[in-house]
């Protein structure tokens, strides 16, 4: 269908989104009134309602009770992950989303939200190579950046391993867990050389829209991340879900 032939709200929404993608409008910009923008366009109010809610859907807007409609803002936080910031971070005791997104002139933060025991799930017991439920120690946390939330992140470890440790308390760890693995004292005592992550892309569920203010239309990415060890045994499993209007990751991986 050529541009002529499409219905006037979907070139209005075509023309807005081009104009917010290439930054004329900015994130934080307020648009014209519906009444303005029918008459920009010469068309009807309800047109351009449907424009909007298209952008809407895509995530592109949104709408303040009493105060208008707004270019959504997204504070993106690019990833990197490479073996050497993993190291170098490691030694720091900063993890790597914090650093990432300080560097990038962010202000993030973790909070945990549980810590607990319990059967592990299917789709964990696969991925650490225990028998579905097995104990498991699960610490949950969420992400944010500039106090908006970022990213739901589920830490699972097996009991027989880190029970009686950091791990099973409420309260952050530095260095994280991958410092503890490692530690010549602690509970396993190997050095991590691989991590392997499964990427799932879907809609989100009720309570994930609520937890990380995701607007509709926009879909999450489930990632599962696992720790090995030089002994191949998995020591880590962690379960990020992360609305994908608001994250680049970006994977180096050096070939021999």
């Amino acid at each position: 269908m050529s541009e002529k032939d499409l219905p006037t709200y979907r070139r209005i929404a075509d023309e807005l989104r081009a104009l917010i993608l290439s930054g004329d409008l900015p994130p934080g910009e307020k648009l014209r009134s519906e009444n303005e923008l029918k008459d920009q366009y010469d068309t009807t109010r309800v047109t351009v309602r449907k424009a909007l809610a298209l952008l809407k859907a895509d995530g592109l807007l949104i709408s303040e009770q009493g105060r208008g409609v707004f270019v959504r803002p997204r504070p993106n936080v690019q990833m990197l992950t490479t073996g050497a910031n993993f190291r170098e971070r490691r030694q720091t005791g900063v993890s790597n989303f914090n650093a990432e997104a300080a560097a990038q002139g962010l202000r993030p933060e973790q909070r945990i939200l549980e810590v607990r025991t319990l059967p592990a799930p299917p789709e964990i017991a696969s991925r650490l190579g225990v028998e579905e439920g097995t104990s498991v120690i699960v610490r949950r946390r969420a992400f944010f950046v500039n106090d908006a939330p970022m990213q739901l992140v589920d830490g699972y470890y097996p009991a027989a391993l880190f029970g009686g440790t950091e791990v099973e308390e409420p309260r952050r760890i530095r260095g994280g867990v991958s410092r503890l693995i490692e530690d010549p004292q602690g509970p396993v005592k190997q050095r991590i050389v691989q991590f392997v992550e499964d990427l799932e892309i879907g809609m989100p569920s009720p309570a994930e829209i609520d937890a990380l203010s995701i607007p509709p239309g926009v879909p999450l990415a489930r990632v599962f991340r696992t720790a090995h060890t030089a002994a191949g045994q998995v020591v880590e499993v962690l379960d990020s879900r992360v609305p994908c209007d608001r994250h680049v990751f970006r994977y180096v991986i050096d070939v021999p």
